[in-house]
């Protein structure tokens, strides 16, 4: 068989389920996900195998109405993902139908699409009626010329296997871009911070998860084979410090250990994890923090 590989970018509103989808076509957990809109800051790759054929998924941050440095910068980041793929798959909650972000979308669909390949796959088609599905799948493809139309539930994994062995089809014939067993190129010390920070947004229900952030400070491979790993997690106020803390520690504890367990599990061993929460007033506007979490700070200016 010959051999293929290329990029599929995943798009579409916050909370579609593009990383529950990505997740499942890797086999692996990749990317973060949670109930919170927003969560996926950088463009993460995953990349699966289908038969022959390498598809590296490019995971988007969510497209939304920007208002904020972080949120345009995001937003760029999810169409710049979008403009660098072989096929883009658009996401639409059946349940949410076309909203006025779906709109957006559509109109920003007609740029991107020039010279690729761009699917719909409309998810959690568990939670509507038929009627209703054809409906909204009519709907849209008469606003758009969609190459194929998926019906899908990527939390359950229903119809998820026909998406991926059509997208397999649909990549350029050539050598694969990353090794048969690499499931990702992000380096381990984000994936590390992704998971804490996937931790704290499901532990904290205020709107701090999106002013807060992560990053591995330092990775230190012990002899007995376990890892030491440092990490800061950034707030911008001293009254969010006490809100990540806890009463007498409890959250930041709870955090840790959830993450340490995930990361064990990822890694296949031992892991120390030490978390500090540091109070940085202006983390939102400095270029480091963007580079940490693989974006561009100059694409945040206005």
């Amino acid at each position: 068989m010959t051999k293929r590989a290329g990029f599929v970018a995943l798009i579409g509103e916050p909370n579609a389920g593009k990383s529950t989808l990505m997740n499942r076509m890797v086999g692996a957990k990749v990317s973060i996900v949670t109930h919170k809109v927003q969560t996926t800051r950088a463009r993460i790759r995953g990349v699966a195998m289908a038969g022959e054929t390498q598809i590296v998924f490019v995971d988007t941050p969510g497209l939304f109405q920007p208002r904020r440095r972080l949120d345009r910068a995001m937003v760029a980041a999810a169409w710049g993902g979008a403009a660098d793929a072989d096929v883009v798959v658009l996401l639409i909650e059946a349940h949410r139908g076309v909203t006025e972000g779906v709109e957006r979308i559509l109109e920003g669909l007609a740029d991107v699409a020039q010279g690729r390949t761009v699917a719909l796959a409309i998810n959690k088609i568990d939670k509507v009626e038929t009627e209703v599905l054809l409906g909204l799948s009519k709907d849209l493809n008469d606003r758009f010329a969609f190459a194929r139309t998926f019906m899908i539930s990527a939390e359950r994994g229903h119809g998820v296997e026909d998406l991926r062995d059509w997208l397999a089809g649909e990549l350029p014939e050539g050598p694969w871009i990353y090794p048969e067993d690499q499931i990702a190129d992000l380096p381990m010390r984000m994936i590390a911070a992704e998971m804490t920070r996937e931790k704290l947004t499901l532990r904290l229900h205020q709107e701090l998860p999106y002013q807060l952030t992560v990053e591995t400070e330092n990775w230190e491979e012990r002899k007995d084979g376990s890892a030491r790993i440092d990490q800061l997690i950034y707030v911008i106020r001293d009254g969010h410090k006490g809100i990540v803390l806890g009463k007498k520690g409890e959250t930041i504890k709870a955090v840790s250990t959830a993450a340490r367990q995930e990361l064990e599990e990822f890694l296949g061993r031992k892991v120390h994890l030490f978390l500090q929460v540091k109070v940085r007033p202006n983390w939102l506007d400095e270029a480091e923090r963007y580079s940490e979490m693989g974006l561009d700070f100059k694409d945040g200016t206005i």
